[in-house]
C-alpha cells in the first residue's frame, strides 16, 4: 500500500476533521488517483484550493500521486506570502454573476440590493446548482461543501459566516467587488433590471397613501419597475433603512 503526506494551509483546515487539523495527514491509498480527486476524499472541495506543491514543485489537479508524496495544499489567502508558478483555480470571471444554494436567500437579495446577478430559487436541486454554475458560468455560493465537490462546478465559494450582514461583506472581500456595487438597479423579488417608469402609467398600481404621500413637503415622483416581474419600486420608509444597511456594508471596507 502506497502513502502520501498531506498537509493544508490556513482556512482549508476548516473542512477537515479535528483530528486532520493543522497537522501532516499520511493517507494510504492502492489505486492510482489525482491529486484532485484524493484532496476531496479529505474533505477539501477543489473550488477552495489556489495551488499545491508536491515535493517542492508547483502542480495542477490533473498530477498523479506517487508513494512517498509530500504534499501541501493552499487557499488563496496563502497568495499574500507566496506567489506560486501554478494555480488550479480558473481564470477570472469577466462578468461577475452568481448562483446561491438554498442556504444563502437572505444574501441572495442583499448581493441584488448591491447591483449584483444573483440567481436563487429555493427549489434548485444541487444538480440544477452545479449545471447552472457551469452553463452559465456563475460562482456558486452555497454552505453545502458537497456541493463544491460536484466536477462541474468550476467557480465556487464556501460560504463561512452564518449571519446574512457578515456574508455579505464576506463575498464582497474574497471577489473584490467594493467597487462594483451598484445599489437599486436589480428586482429584490426575481433579479430582474430595474428602469424608470413614469408615475402617471402606473398609478392604479400604487397603494393609496402612496399615490399622494407627501414627504418633506414633496409628492414621490420617481418610481422604477422590473423589467421581468414588473414590481415598482419608490423610496418610501424602506429606502432609509436599505440605505443605511449599504453604508453599513460599503464602510466595512474602510474599518469603520
Amino acid at each position: 500500500m502506497a502513502i502520501a503526506y498531506f498537509y493544508f494551509h490556513a482556512e482549508l483546515n476548516n473542512f477537515l476533521p479535528r483530528h486532520h487539523k493543522q497537522v501532516r495527514i499520511s493517507h494510504f491509498f492502492e489505486d492510482k488517483a489525482s491529486i484532485k480527486d484524493m484532496i476531496e476524499s479529505l474533505g477539501v472541495p477543489h473550488p477552495e484550493v489556489d495551488f499545491i506543491n508536491v515535493n517542492g514543485e508547483y502542480v495542477n489537479f490533473s498530477y498523479i500521486v506517487s508513494d512517498g508524496d509530500t504534499i501541501n495544499v493552499y487557499p488563496i489567502s496563502a497568495r499574500s506570502v507566496i506567489i506560486p508558478s501554478v494555480s488550479v483555480l480558473p481564470k477570472p470571471l469577466s462578468i461577475i454573476r452568481f448562483v446561491l444554494d438554498i442556504h444563502l436567500g437572505k444574501l441572495a437579495t442583499s448581493l441584488r440590493l448591491l447591483g449584483f446577478d444573483t440567481l436563487y430559487r429555493n427549489d434548485y436541486e444541487d444538480e440544477k446548482l452545479a449545471q447552472i454554475s457551469y452553463s452559465q458560468a456563475r460562482i456558486l455560493l452555497t454552505r453545502d461543501k458537497g456541493l463544491l465537490m460536484r466536477s462541474l462546478v468550476k467557480h465556487g465559494y464556501y460560504v463561512r459566516n452564518t449571519n446574512p450582514q457578515q456574508q455579505i461583506i464576506e463575498v464582497l472581500q474574497r471577489f473584490d467587488l467594493f467597487k462594483l456595487v451598484l445599489p437599486f438597479q436589480r428586482c429584490l423579488r426575481c433579479n430582474g433590471l430595474l428602469e424608470p417608469v413614469d408615475k402617471q402609467s402606473i398609478i392604479d398600481q400604487l397603494p393609496e397613501n402612496v399615490r399622494c404621500l407627501r414627504r418633506q413637503a414633496t409628492q414621490i415622483e420617481q418610481f422604477q419597475r422590473c423589467q421581468d416581474c414588473e414590481r415598482i419600486y419608490w423610496k418610501g420608509s424602506h429606502y432609509e433603512r436599505l440605505q443605511q444597511f449599504i453604508d453599513g456594508v460599503l464602510n466595512s471596507q474602510k474599518g469603520e
